[in-house]
């Protein structure tokens, strides 16, 4: 087996008993790090503070994670335009939190006969929030209930810087004068 030292140098190839001997002499444990490598890979080291390193690795890398929350915003077909635009700020606020949205347009009665009314109330709000959010998929209309998601548009990258003016440049554009005072 390939035996790697506890600071980090390897050793070599060595026996199973070599290996356990110097652990044992060390005070260390031998870990298998590769087992299915050719040789097997082991390490000298206190597998204890393995054992805290690794749940230490993945606490930071769990907190390091975004996560996202789908949020949902009501709506009827007859909603108010001061309804409609206090409803466009919740979305937006939620968009740039990076929270998905989740739009629902419920119909009553015979409302649902003018689906396309629904339709046009989910387009205008989606419309509203077109530079910070877009349209995942499209409109469902599942009985009663139409409905679509909005995911926030990911940030765009910064525009090149540009480029610089030569010297060439500069003694080839005329230079303005000032205004003569008389």
């Amino acid at each position: 087996m390939r035996l790697i030292a506890d600071d980090g140098t390897q050793v070599g190839v060595v026996t199973i008993e070599e290996a356990l001997r110097q652990a044992q002499e060390a005070g260390l444990d031998l870990v298998e790090v590769a087992p299915t490598a050719k040789p097997p890979v082991c390490k000298i080291t206190d597998f204890n503070k393995l054992q805290y390193e690794k749940k230490r690795k993945a606490k930071e890398s769990r907190k390091k994670t975004k996560q996202t929350h789908l949020k949902e915003i009501k709506l009827r077909p007859t909603i108010d335009p001061h309804d409609f635009t206090t409803k466009v700020k919740k979305v937006r606020e939620f968009l740039q939190h990076g929270d998905k949205v989740r739009l629902t347009l419920m119909f009553r009665g015979r409302q649902i006969v003018h689906a396309n009314l629904g339709e046009k109330v989910l387009r205008d709000m989606v419309g509203a929030v077109s530079d910070i959010g877009q349209l995942e998929g499209g409109f469902q209309l599942l009985g009663r209930i139409m409905g679509a998601t909005l995911i926030a548009k990911p940030p765009s990258a910064p525009a090149p810087a540009p480029a610089p003016v030569t010297t060439q440049q500069q003694v080839s554009a005329p230079v303005p004068q000032p205004p003569e005072q008389g």
